[in-house]
């Protein structure tokens, strides 16, 4: 073999061998890419939200976004155990994102267009409809419409569910804002609000907790689409994120979850959505 000629064959085998170690590791610019290099991903849940995500008192995490999120990272290749978690609340769900903090956030998560110009989202898998939690003894809040300027309406900052209410239906109702859903439940029982809007399965998993002091008043006014949100510019993770969900629909998973999370609510479980495209 002339020099010339191995230098040819060397070449190529380096390029082989380099091509190979990339799709290998893959690019750690998307969340494959991260799981394959690292057997890891980061996803936010929310810590508060009885039925869907809860952070209990030993560090362990129950809830349908839960299992929804081992299921996806259990397609990417990655072990329950590897999951490193992340608080979600509902004014830092684009940041978590954007600034690269999760990889997933899975948190009773609507997808609206206005988000969609900042992340990307794959869903919906689960559609609620939006309610109000009163006291049990409360006779004055029948549905949105009944909500007025002597009523306080508690919601949590960067939600879409009061300004719905206040946009559609009680324009002067006094909005109060808190950072988690549970500090609204904490202000309707000291009765410093009169109701908390958010949607219907939430609802259910707080009164479900305070039978006899909360209900849901069982109106609902709007449909929320949940949805798994990721960065934008990553088709691949997108396509994959959809696949799991696909799947976890398929095989049974997605409604053995809701039966076992939220079942004992009284909360009926509906059929699964189709995913979008």
């Amino acid at each position: 073999m002339t020099p010339r000629a191995l230098l040819r064959l060397l070449a190529t085998t380096c390029a082989a061998v380099l091509l190979l170690a990339s799709c290998a590791g893959g690019d750690e610019n998307t969340i494959l890419g991260r799981a394959s290099a690292n057997d890891r991903l980061t996803i936010a849940v929310s810590y508060d939200q009885p039925g869907m995500a809860v952070r209990r008192l030993d560090g362990s995490y129950r809830g349908f976004d839960v299992d929804v999120a081992k299921f996806i990272a259990n397609e990417f290749g990655v072990k329950e155990q590897n999951i490193t978690w992340k608080e979600a609340q509902p004014g830092n769900r684009e940041t978590l994102l954007t600034s690269g903090e999760a990889d997933l956030v899975v948190s009773t998560y609507s997808i609206t267009d206005k988000r969609k110009e900042l992340i990307d989202f794959v869903g919906p898998y689960f559609v609620a409809g939006q309610d109000l939690l009163v006291r049990m003894n409360e006779t004055r809040i029948d549905g949105p419409k009944s909500l007025n300027a002597s009523l306080r309406l508690c919601s949590t900052a960067g939600s879409t569910s009061a300004a719905y209410v206040r946009d559609q239906f009680a324009n002067d109702v006094k909005m109060v804002e808190y950072a988690k859903f549970s500090d609204c439940v904490t202000a309707l029982l000291a009765e410093n609000v009169d109701a908390v809007t958010t949607d219907d399965v939430l609802l259910a998993g707080y009164a479900a907790q305070n039978p006899e002091l909360l209900r849901v008043v069982g109106d609902p006014f709007s449909k929320e689409e949940y949805g798994v949100g990721l960065h934008r510019n990553d088709p691949a993770s997108k396509a994959k994120v959809q696949a799991a969900l696909q799947k976890m629909i398929d095989t049974g998973a997605w409604r053995k979850s809701l039966e076992a999370n939220i079942g004992s609510s009284g909360y009926k479980i509906p059929d699964p959505p189709k995913l979008a495209p």
